[in-house]
């Protein structure tokens, strides 16, 4: 994979560009995905940006998402787009496979890929790229990379809305340790060039439905369980818990986190019952590596503090299975 930079030459003149993230994406994915649209457009690029499938309700607002394309409602125009590209742009993810339907286009695909991400061990198939595990988000390597092209001067407040959103969600509330100075520095840049931080942080925090909240009450008192004696906290979701509440994907959002309010508690995990699969997050405090921990258990990965896995064990095989190799984590 040669240095992002690299790809600048490409960038000189007009180009058809394919962006995409991953499925079930988050702030970070599509406030990235869109802060580069907004930026490449300004440079005079013709740009579709893809995602594999339908975003949550609370990112509906983001500047630009009417443009997205859904890959699971419109299958051939994104096939189109894919096979009319010049370039390929990924976000927030690193290996083809977290796009999941995108797998086998992306596979195929013969255009120059370029990767800009954040997550540990990107996959042997990009042409370009950049990928440091120690940044906050990839909305912030975005920022980073906007700045490497010389073009501070393009960000306007669109671009500096999608580019807070991946930063305020992925450091959540820049309370993880992933927050640097820098990252700062970056939302202090943001401000002057027209940033309205409350507005957004009303979008994503502050707009929930009756029943996301009582959802969120269900699971804190019947969902969840604290297993003290490993330090760490469960909550473990079926499909007819899911249904009870009509939950969509986006109302799971955060919710492995509150296990780790609970004071001595240092991991915690979220497991939901999808129609074909067990999906699993895991976020953790202080120096336990839940990213190893996904790697060797759960068939995933991602960050030190966070990240996720899936199993096509059963739903209960899957309970069982975790709480039986807690015993030999002992998180601190």
């Amino acid at each position: 994979m040669r240095p992002i930079q690299d790809i600048f030459p490409l960038l000189q003149t007009p180009k058809n560009i394919f962006i995409t993230t991953h499925h079930k994406p988050d702030g970070d994915a599509i406030g990235s995905m869109l802060a580069l649209y907004h930026y490449l457009v300004k440079k005079g690029h013709t740009v579709t940006p893809v995602t594999p499938g339908e975003l949550p309700e609370f990112l509906m607002w983001t500047p630009g998402v009417q443009k997205l394309l859904n890959y699971e409602a419109e299958p051939e125009a994104v096939k189109a787009a894919l096979k009319k590209a010049d370039l390929i742009f990924g976000v927030d993810f690193n290996e083809f496979s977290r796009t999941k339907h995108l797998t086998q286009l992306l596979g195929e695909a013969t255009q120059p890929k370029a990767l800009i991400d954040h997550h540990l061990l990107p996959a042997a198939v990009w042409d370009y790229g950049v990928s440091i595990p120690g940044k906050s988000s990839t909305c912030e390597m975005v920022y980073d990379f906007i700045n490497l092209a010389g073009d501070n001067k393009l960000i306007d407040k669109e671009i500096a809305e999608c580019i807070y959103m991946g930063v305020l969600t992925d450091t959540g509330s820049f309370r993880f340790p992933v927050t640097k100075a820098e990252t700062h520095e970056l939302v202090a840049d943001l401000m002057r060039k027209g940033l309205e931080h409350s507005k957004v942080h009303e979008f994503i925090y502050d707009s929930w439905s009756i029943k996301r909240m009582q959802f969120l009450g269900y699971v804190l008192l019947e969902k969840m369980e604290i297993l003290p004696q490993y330090k760490a906290g469960i909550i473990s979701l079926t499909r007819k818990d899911l249904k009870l509440f009509e939950v969509n994907s986006g109302d799971l959002e955060g919710l492995v986190n509150y296990p780790l309010s609970i004071a001595n508690i240092r991991f915690a995990t979220l497991i939901t019952e999808r129609s074909d699969e067990v999906k699993l997050s895991f976020r953790s405090k202080g120096d336990f590596d839940v990213s190893s921990f996904a790697r060797e258990y759960f068939n995933g990965g991602g960050h030190f503090n966070a990240s996720g896995g899936r199993t096509t064990q059963s739903f209960a095989e899957t309970v069982a299975f975790f709480k039986k190799i807690l015993s030999d984590i002992h998180p601190r």
